[in-house]
């Protein structure tokens, strides 16, 4: 299902890509909320980029389907449609994976 979200200037709409191993310690299961959030994700949308005083646009280092690594607790959580997305500043991104 396609998302219909347009970030504005220079942020992006992520979705965290979840581990499909599950942690195992000693034998103990780890619940979802106690797990670490995922450093890795998909760009889903990207903004037009920032613009400056002079009123020329930076254009984006990224685009949509780059998967990218972001800080743990980067950006703000969304709901749409029962998925969690992420919407963050490009300057928040760490790197492009690939």
């Amino acid at each position: 299902m396609a998302v219909n979200i347009r970030p504005l200037h220079d942020r992006v709409l992520v979705k965290r890509l979840e581990k499909n191993e599950e942690e195992v310690r000693g034998g103990i299961i780890i619940p979802d909320t106690a797990k670490e959030k995922p450093q890795e994700a998909e760009v889903v949308s990207v903004g037009p980029g920032k613009l400056h005083e002079d009123g020329t646009r930076a254009p984006m280092d990224v685009s949509t389907g780059d998967r990218i690594l972001v800080g743990k607790y980067s950006g703000s959580e969304i709901k749409i449609d029962d998925q969690e997305y992420v919407i963050l500043r490009e300057d928040e991104i760490l790197a492009v994976v690939g």
